[in-house]
């Protein structure tokens, strides 16, 4: 008989086997990303119904087989079923895992990835974080984690490490006021922008979801986090077309006038 394994790990994606089955993929503190079948999970009453669907957190008890996992148990101590409550939310915490099963890996330690999506889900829940600065954080310290990120520290044409002035994704980084002048794609920044990225790229996750931005940061937050996907993520997420879908929806109808006036 094949060993038992337990991980802890979150359901990254779940999708329907046959007619009573789910093949599920889980990021795990222990093997990374791992792929597995849990079978009759889509019949009604079956054990495992809950445990595979998408967001799950928790121990999974697992088998290998000849080339593959079978979920046989679980525990789970977090669903995140509050996510639910909102679309747009929704579609923020797919996207998180949807860049999460970008980035993971098998058989490599997944536990600071998974540190910071159950962080990042929880900052989501947080009523007092805008969850665009939720998701600009996360995206950051997402690629920070993978090790594939612009200087934020230093100019990148002069090497200066004061005075920063702007950010040029075609330098991969932070310039400085001297030089800012001669680079085409330089977007200006305020030092409150380029002291938030400072501190999302050091700081501890623990320490990541804990402060709020004014809307001139959040803003060049933006402008910085889409040049920096665009470029690092050579791959659109489903669930991201879906969310700007929405939040473009939504600014629409918060900035359109109540009445026509002629």
């Amino acid at each position: 008989m094949a060993d038992q394994i337990k991980v802890m790990g979150m359901v990254i994606s779940s999708a329907p086997i046959g007619e009573h089955d789910k093949r599920i993929v889980l990021l795990t503190k222990e093997k990374g990303k791992i792929s597995a079948f849990a079978r009759g999970a889509r019949r009604p009453g079956n054990h495992l119904m809950a445990a595979s669907e998408s967001f799950a957190f928790g121990s999974f008890y697992l088998i290998y087989g000849r080339d593959s996992y079978t979920l046989v148990n679980a525990e789970i101590s977090n669903y995140f079923r509050e996510l639910a409550g909102d679309i747009t939310m929704t579609y923020t915490a797919c996207y998180f895992l949807e860049l999460a099963g970008y980035y993971a890996v098998e058989n490599q330690n997944g536990a600071e990835m998974l540190n910071l999506i159950y962080a990042a889900f929880k900052a989501l829940l947080n009523p007092s974080l805008d969850n665009r600065l939720v998701r600009y954080v996360y995206e950051l310290k997402m690629l920070v984690i993978n090790g594939e990120y612009p200087d934020f520290f230093t100019c990148r044409v002069c090497g200066a490490k004061d005075n920063a002035a702007g950010f040029s994704i075609s330098h991969n980084g932070i310039v400085c006021d001297g030089c800012i002048r001669n680079i085409a794609d330089a977007i200006t920044l305020c030092g409150g922008t380029v002291y938030t990225l400072q501190y999302i790229v050091y700081s501890e996750i623990g320490r990541l979801f804990t402060f709020r931005v004014s809307d001139e940061v959040l803003e060049e937050l933006r402008m910085v986090m889409a040049r920096c996907m665009n470029t690092y993520v050579d791959r659109r997420m489903n669930s991201l077309e879906i969310l700007d879908a929405l939040i473009s929806v939504s600014y629409t109808h918060l900035t359109l006038p109540t009445k026509l006036e002629v």
